[in-house]
């Protein structure tokens, strides 16, 4: 077939073959640009595309991605499915957590989380209407309380940007207005392509078989694999046929010497001190390597200081919050929170999955914003969301040295629970990215001296590895136990945008 007019790799276009191969297999043909229907019973497939960082799995994952959409698959994205049609092919490109799929969506791929897909939203179906005009499939509907000028503005905003809840706020609404509910999706879709593979647990991965007869899988070997899963990711027990493997493209790398590090992980010779020296080497010679003596205060309100262990993890936390004088009893707007899941009774499961859609999976970077106008309620903004601002129930946790249980500053009954995110686990980190990362290497170094082997490889290593590429432009190699005072307080005045049709102020009616 003609390879799509990009510079690929030998590998690069052996796994686009292949998997163009797979999906006319199953009626989809990107070369010919022809569909047939999916057949009904059709059995699970899988592929697995396999690299390491800087070997070009998301540049093939976009070029996949833009080829099915020239063939006309309809790519379903989490906020609107439109109405299914007995000839249509379809596409949803997935991701673990709301940062892995923004690093997609900047990428201009229009990802959405494997939570959104699981669960789908039940429109209004007086502004379902709105949306299907504006997805192609009917007539300009004339809506009560909406004006010609409301429409006009709810259209142009869809053709700028391809987000139904965003063009409704254009004309004036919000979530809680078109919006009335989540439900577990029981119809299968068609063609999945998840990224960051390396993260799903065998029950997500059962999920997703059971709604997609087609998957195709983006994931990183050298990365850390699922807890309670013994160091395998789900890809491993494919057969060997089904795995197409990328080797790593120093063209793509651009000189890269953080993926420089990366790769010398690689090599079995090199042990923890050896590994450190080439750090200070690479650090005096680029500006994008830096061999940190503490670590920077400022740097950690955006993106968190990654650790080992949870015992340097809550020490960071605390002299973060000294560093900036926060008050024991009560946050500061800009503190960053990772959400630890969601505390509501079964009998609030609606408000569960809502509070989910919005971005408040376990694991989601926050930053606080302010108290909302509830006691025990906070306004926040959920990074890589794709409408970041919230206003939620919460329930923040303070983790304290040396104790068992955490300081509860503030909270309500019941909702949304939070950690502090000023430092977090390299576990956490992964699927993440970030401009600037601090790595503790102490805590690495600790990891060496135990000489710990996961699936073959040292522990240490993997860890590098993972904390290494979380990094986009620069990378802080802290090699001791000290932190800077912040240059100014802390602010939110980077985060702020306009209102959007889902924050949650109707939330604060929840219990």
């Amino acid at each position: 077939m003609s390879v799509p007019a990009v510079q690929f790799s030998e590998d690069q276009a052996e796994a686009f073959d292949s998997v163009s191969e797979a999906l006319r297999g199953v009626g989809v043909d990107v070369d010919q640009g022809v569909l047939t229907p999916r057949a009904d019973g059709q059995t699970s497939r899988v592929l697995a595309v396999i690299g390491k960082a800087g070997s070009g799995k998301t540049l093939l994952l976009a070029k996949l991605y833009e080829a099915l959409q020239e063939a006309g698959v309809d790519i379903v994205s989490g906020d609107y499915e439109g109405k299914r049609r007995k000839d249509r092919r379809t596409l949803a490109i997935l991701a673990p957590t709301n940062k892995a799929a923004s690093v997609l969506r900047n990428r201009r791929v229009p990802a959405t989380t494997i939570h959104r897909i699981l669960y789908t939203p039940v429109y209004d179906p007086e502004y379902e209407k709105i949306a299907d005009w504006l997805a192609g499939n009917g007539e300009r509907p004339t809506v009560e309380g909406l004006t010609d000028a409301a429409l006009d503005r709810a259209f142009a905003f869809y053709q700028s940007n391809t987000s139904i809840p965003g063009a409704l706020a254009a004309a004036g609404l919000r979530g809680s207005d078109f919006i009335l509910g989540w439900k577990r999706r029981e119809d299968p879709l068609d063609i999945g392509f998840v990224d960051e593979a390396s993260m799903l647990d065998a029950k997500q991965f059962e999920d997703l078989q059971e709604i997609f007869p087609t998957l195709i899988l983006f994931g990183d070997p050298a990365q850390l694999a699922p807890v309670n899963q013994s160091g395998q990711m789900v890809f491993d027990a494919l057969p060997e046929k089904r795995k197409l493997i990328l080797h790593r493209i120093h063209r793509q790398a651009e000189d890269n010497p953080i993926l420089d590090l990366a790769h010398a992980l690689g090599d079995p010779d090199v042990g923890f001190e050896e590994f450190e020296r080439r750090v200070e080497q690479l650090a005096a010679r680029d500006a994008r390597v830096v061999l940190a003596g503490r670590v920077e205060a400022d740097l950690m309100a955006r993106s968190p200081v990654l650790v080992w262990r949870n015992a340097t993890r809550i020490r960071l936390i605390h002299a973060f919050r000294n560093a900036y004088g926060a008050p024991v009893d009560e946050l500061l707007p800009g503190e960053p929170l990772i959400c630890d899941g969601i505390e509501l009774p079964l009998k609030h499961r609606k408000k569960r999955l809502d509070l989910e859609a919005r971005g408040l999976i376990k694991g989601a970077q926050v930053i606080y914003l302010g108290p909302g106008r509830k006691p025990g309620f906070s306004r926040l903004h959920v990074m890589g969301a794709e409408d970041p601002q919230v206003s939620a129930a919460s329930i923040i946790k303070i983790e304290l040295p040396d104790e068992e249980e955490p300081f509860i500053p503030f909270a309500a009954n019941m909702g949304a629970a939070f950690l502090h995110g000023a430092a977090v686990t390299i576990h956490k980190a992964q699927g993440s990215q970030w401009e600037n990362v601090q790595v503790f290497a102490p805590d690495l170094w600790a990891a060496a001296r135990m000489g710990r082997v996961e699936a073959g490889q040292p522990l240490w290593k993997r860890l590098a590895y993972v904390a290494i590429t979380r990094a986009e432009k620069r990378l802080f190699w802290v090699v001791r136990n000290r932190l800077s005072r912040p240059t100014a307080p802390l602010s939110v005045d980077d985060l702020r945008v306009a209102p959007t049709p889902l924050e949650l102020t109707a939330q604060e009616q929840a219990p």
